[in-house]
């Protein structure tokens, strides 16, 4: 008796915009996808469009249940962007966490006495890491992360990496990780594809163009 494999976590048809398609993908449940390649040619734009924050045609569904299907607010925090730069919109780091942490800060190299600290006095690398952790406080089935580790010392992005992975197994996410480090991909990612003007093309693994 054959048992018939789930439908994707996450769909992706004919997704345009300027700049950029047509892109169709599946994503499963607990997979990790990687995307590389040069600055400007669209990988930021596909990532905003898939979390619904920018138009576009095309369809992205998730558990089979259209973007368009569910309110802009549901829907990104089932499917939850981590964007380059983080925006804070309250003084201290502790009024941006309502739903506990998911993670213990420990884990990401932060000291616990930094959730009473001013966002403005805030490093870069700190704020990446935080701004991961609100996003994981939302419980997101999908995590599309921009360069994630951008920002981080070799250390700092293992405790990252180490973090996502763990949340992945964990809540069977679907992810979609963006990053200019090829080594990163190959160390996180079951698939690695390319965006070339706009187009994803996937990449053998252990290619590295």
């Amino acid at each position: 008796m054959s048992v018939s494999k789930p439908p994707p976590l996450l769909q992706i048809k004919n997704l345009r915009r300027p700049m950029l398609g047509p892109v169709s993908l599946a994503v499963d449940a607990g997979e990790c996808l990687g995307i590389s390649g040069p600055s400007g040619t669209g990988k930021s734009l596909l990532l905003r469009a898939i979390a619904d924050l920018d138009p576009h045609d095309g369809e992205v569904l998730l558990n089979g249940v259209r973007s368009h299907d569910i309110t802009p607010v549901q829907w990104r925090t089932r499917v939850g962007l981590l964007p380059p730069e983080s925006c804070w919109w309250l003084p201290r780091v502790v009024d941006h966490f309502h739903n506990g942490l998911p993670v213990p800060l420990e884990a990401l190299g932060l000291a616990p006495a930094i959730l009473q600290e001013p966002v403005i006095r805030l490093s870069s690398g700190e704020k990446q890491r935080l701004a991961l952790l609100r996003l994981l406080a939302n419980r997101p089935r999908v995590l599309l992360l921009d360069e994630p580790t951008a920002n981080l010392d070799p250390a700092n992005t293992q405790r990252v990496e180490a973090a996502i992975g763990d949340y992945r197994q964990a809540q069977s996410a679907a992810v979609i990780w963006v990053s200019h480090d090829q080594a990163q991909i190959t160390r996180v990612a079951s698939r690695h594809f390319r965006m070339i003007d706009g187009q994803l093309q996937e990449q053998a693994r252990g290619h590295h163009p």
